[in-house]
């Protein structure tokens, strides 16, 4: 039983009644979520984050608190070492919608901080994108399996934040690329979240080419678990949690030692987050000119695509 937040309808059962206690307690310990929606499926112990930007499909700095809040909310109430074998979450699992699984991150934000000089919501910026990858990584510091499904283009530092999760899958129309480079700029986490999973050169490869992978070629790369048919990510993940709910314990044991092993993320992030913000901050005027003709061709884009009027770039940068 699948129950999203927000229903009218009327709990007829325990099981939905039980979903809607589970997201109404994340919420309530979570507070304001704007960009997502929330949904639980008791059989299998899996809360599904929906990712729902208003504007564009980038992950803006209210999208990344969203997550942040959600996160912390979990562990906050069954993360203490006797409420594991009660805890009603046990996979946490993150999905987009639309054309677009996301254009990566908010190029808009960023050039109204660089009009601004406005370090402090750059650097607040990059700590949010931080403590999520973090978070994802760890599992909630043990507590879940985190899983993420990609169901259509992915571009830039928007592949960073599903992929920090411990499983990722794509739909085999998917489609992955980094072209920050190309605009003398780079993603916040890639570095350390590429590399962990396809190892540095092929991270390095990928991040300086600028180039598109199929889900195939990343999947080759070494960026995924999984290649599945077009729209059936989410039943994968969902087969993925049953089969996994036995063997649970041993599962988010593994994830926490593989993720131990690896080294200090947090430690290696933090020093990323420093270096992204000040070179944000060193970008000259044609860099910057160059963001905002990004910017007014995603606006372009997305005029086509949901058939709306084109935003007004922002100007004065």
């Amino acid at each position: 039983m699948l129950q999203a937040y927000g229903s009218n309808t009327r709990p007829t059962s325990a099981t939905t009644l039980e979903c809607c206690e589970v997201i109404d307690a994340i919420r309530y310990k979570a507070g304001f979520l704007p960009e997502v929606q929330l949904a639980y499926e008791a059989e299998i112990k899996t809360l599904w984050v929906t990712i729902k930007p208003e504007l564009k499909p980038v992950f803006t700095l209210q999208l990344l608190d969203s997550l942040g809040k959600i996160q912390r909310a979990i562990f906050a109430l069954w993360g203490a070492p006797d409420q594991y074998h009660t805890a009603p979450v046990r996979f946490l699992a993150f999905r987009g919608t639309g054309p677009f699984f996301t254009l990566g991150g908010d190029l808009d934000f960023y050039l109204d901080c660089l009009a601004k000089n406005d370090r402090a919501a750059l650097a607040e910026y990059a700590r949010l994108s931080i403590e999520g990858a973090v978070w994802n990584a760890s599992g909630l510091n043990g507590l879940v399996i985190t899983l993420s499904t990609i169901h259509a283009k992915a571009i830039g530092g928007g592949i960073d934040a599903p992929r920090s999760c411990n499983i990722m899958i794509a739909e085999e129309q998917a489609s992955f690329v980094y072209p920050e480079i190309k605009f003398n700029h780079f993603p916040i986490t890639a570095v350390a979240i590429l590399s962990r999973r396809m190892g540095a050169r092929a991270a390095e490869r990928m991040l300086l080419s600028g180039e598109e992978m199929s889900a195939a070629e990343f999947m080759e790369a070494g960026g995924l678990e999984a290649v599945v048919p077009a729209g059936s990510g989410d039943d994968w993940i969902r087969k993925y949690a049953a089969d996994s709910l036995p063997v649970h314990a041993a599962k988010t044991a593994l994830f926490s030692a593989f993720n131990r092993r690896a080294g200090d993320l947090r430690e290696e992030l933090a020093h990323l987050g420093q270096i992204w913000t000040d070179c944000m901050l060193r970008l000259n005027p044609s860099a910057i000119s160059k963001l905002q003709r990004i910017a007014q061709t995603q606006d372009r884009m997305l005029a086509r695509v949901y058939q709306r009027p084109a935003t007004v770039a922002l100007a004065g940068v």
